[in-house]
């Protein structure tokens, strides 16, 4: 891109896959149809609009451009950018945190001029004002599916009521509850089936295993699924599978798959932490419970298993809502907005 076309420059300074980068990888080419913005870092895939880092440090100062950062890093390149390099941006942080920030954290925040929040929650953790601007969801991609039983036939997934738990396999993510509620729940339901997708890492594997025994030795291998990981373009068709999704995470930032399931049309059961109270509409698109409560969560999910009317009525309630709030169409319009007001004041 021109370098006098360029007026939003996102850093994502880390190669791993994060909840960070893929936000940046979804939202950048939304924005660029209607801000000139582009990525600069590693990890990003190739349809992001990109720069490198030594080019971002040297554009002409022609007109002010907006630093939108997401981590420590990037908050301290952009001040580093502003203050010794003398490039002439508007700094914007975005927060998904929920605990009070250090000392450190807080000063560079205080640096920047603007922040964003992604709940109502994370804005109370901030010593200042706050944009509070929720995560949208591709509502395209992720949609109710034309035929569930053949897609279910074609990744080779029982009938049945099928209830999942997508994401990163740990403790913090309430794995285990999630796996001793389903095999609570198919004691009285043998037709309950649960899978558990995601990547355990190198430090959690010994814990992803040893739920897996736990399942093998109480008979439940054919009640509680453990398929491999699928890349991220293969993710809506697992949801599109399901009756029920649950998010039964002990903490949690902010948290996607809740609302990638209910953009699915499929209800969910979600602990009440990070922003799943301000995702989920309690009784209507699902049920929010207290998180580590085996018993609270079979009982949700039984209130579904036992009613199929009440599955259908939640699954057409969750796809209404995300269409009507949480479009990533939206999310991308109201960040922009944002910048919008910061290059104006220049």
């Amino acid at each position: 891109m021109a370098a006098d076309r360029i007026e939003v420059i996102a850093p994502n300074l880390k190669r791993r896959l994060s909840g960070v980068t893929a936000t940046i990888a979804r939202l950048i080419p939304v924005q660029a149809g209607k801000i000139g913005i582009v990525a600069t870092g590693p990890g990003l895939p190739a349809t992001v609009p990109h720069i490198s880092l030594i080019r971002a440090a040297t554009l002409p100062n022609t007109h002010r451009r907006v630093w939108h950062a997401r981590r420590n890093t990037e908050m301290l390149l952009g001040l580093i950018y502003r203050h010794i390099l003398r490039r002439d941006l508007a700094l914007v942080f975005t927060s998904a945190s929920q605990r009070v920030h250090t000392g450190y954290t807080r000063w560079l925040i205080s640096h920047m001029d603007a922040v964003i929040s992604t709940s109502r929650r994370t804005a109370e953790y901030m010593d200042r004002q706050s944009h509070v601007i929720l995560h949208g969801i591709d509502t395209d991609r992720f949609s109710p599916p034309a035929d569930r039983a053949a897609l279910r036939q074609r990744l080779g997934l029982p009938d049945g009521i099928l209830i999942g738990c997508f994401g990163r396999i740990r403790h913090q993510k309430g794995t285990d509850v999630f796996v001793d509620a389903i095999m609570r729940l198919a004691q009285d339901n043998p037709d309950v089936v649960g899978i558990v997708m995601g990547r355990a890492t190198d430090k959690h594997k010994g814990y992803l295993q040893d739920l897996k025994s736990k399942v093998q030795s109480a008979g439940m291998a054919a009640n509680v699924l453990f398929p491999p990981e699928v890349t991220v373009d293969q993710v809506p068709e697992w949801y599109q599978t399901l009756d029920l999704f649950v998010a039964p995470q002990r903490w949690e930032g902010f948290g996607l798959t809740p609302i990638e399931a209910m953009s699915c049309g499929v209800p969910t059961v979600a602990t009440r932490v990070g922003a799943f109270e301000e995702l989920v509409m309690d009784g209507e698109t699902g049920a929010l419970i207290p998180p580590g409560d085996v018993g609270a969560m079979a009982d949700a999910l039984a209130g579904y298993v036992d009613d199929p009317d009440h599955r259908a009525s939640a699954s057409a309630a969750a796809r209404a809502l995300m269409l009507k709030d949480f479009r990533l169409e939206r999310e991308a319009d109201q960040i922009i907005a944002v910048y919008r007001e910061l290059l104006s004041s220049a």
